[in-house]
């Protein structure tokens, strides 16, 4: 049965990119662009560098990191990411710079912060009313520490009893190891939960491999809604705490003798 649910971050509770028109408001150029421009500024702080080499260096690093996300359900760090940007450029960050560029890509959804999906709080609220929420994250950018602070910053966070980001379990999802932190947290087995998120591979596929149900969420993002294999789908917030009552009720029908 039914007893406790799990929730992506992005584009799930937090709606991703909505951070970039409040950033070019106030003149900061787009999160992409920074990132390079944060590398090639320390860089050339110590001896000049070709900006567009570093822009490539940095996508090939990316796309590094997307093979071994995609491939290994392993979320590099930032550092680690600087480090196969580095490495393509031959050069070297002293300790210091290192530090002071990785908190600045860290931080930076916190500095100027996206929003939370319209809704989102209300269903949170209602939902931990009769059951445990976890956070089930990939950390692609912000690492944990950067979304457990979004959380609180949009009092969000005193929902959830569990939270499981890729940075700090060692795997990203659909790998069972996230899911089974979020289920320990929760005291609860792995099939005893019903996740939500808005990617069919990572969080319906993901989770039913491991015997839970999904619904995909398709509020923000709506890619996979045509080729999905939820059990639910679902356009707003509001129809979650519903949503949820039904699958606990067919779940229960199901079990009967």
């Amino acid at each position: 049965m039914i007893r406790a649910i799990t929730f992506d971050l992005w584009d799930t509770v937090i709606h991703d990119n909505s951070d970039e028109p409040k950033r070019a408001a106030v003149g900061l150029r787009s999160k992409r662009d920074e990132r390079r421009h944060l590398l090639c500024e320390a860089l050339n702080a110590d001896e000049p560098v070709d900006r567009q080499a570093v822009n490539l260096a940095y996508d090939v690093a990316d796309a590094a990191f997307h093979k071994i996300w995609h491939n290994q359900f392993v979320t590099w760090t930032i550092r680690e990411r600087l480090e196969v940007a580095l490495e393509g450029l031959g050069r070297e960050l002293s300790a210091a710079a290192m530090d002071r560029v990785a908190v600045l890509h860290e931080e930076m959804e916190v500095e100027v912060p996206p929003d939370p999906i319209e809704g989102v709080r209300d269903a949170l609220r209602a939902l931990s009313a009769d059951y445990p929420l976890a956070v089930v994250s990939d950390a692609i950018v912000s690492p944990a520490r950067c979304l457990r602070r979004w959380l609180e910053m949009n009092e969000l966070a005193q929902y959830f009893s569990g939270f499981a980001f890729s940075d700090e379990v060692g795997r990203s999802k659909p790998h069972r190891d996230i899911f089974a932190s979020a289920a320990r947290q929760m005291g609860v087995e792995i099939d005893e939960m019903v996740h939500i998120g808005d990617r069919d591979h990572n969080d319906v596929k993901g989770p039913h491999a491991l015997g839970m149900k999904a619904v995909l969420f398709v509020g923000t993002r709506d890619h996979d809604r045509h080729h999905t294999t939820a059990d639910a789908i679902c356009e707003h917030h509001r129809e979650l705490p519903g949503i949820i009552a039904q699958l606990a009720v067919v779940d229960r029908a199901m079990r009967q003798p």
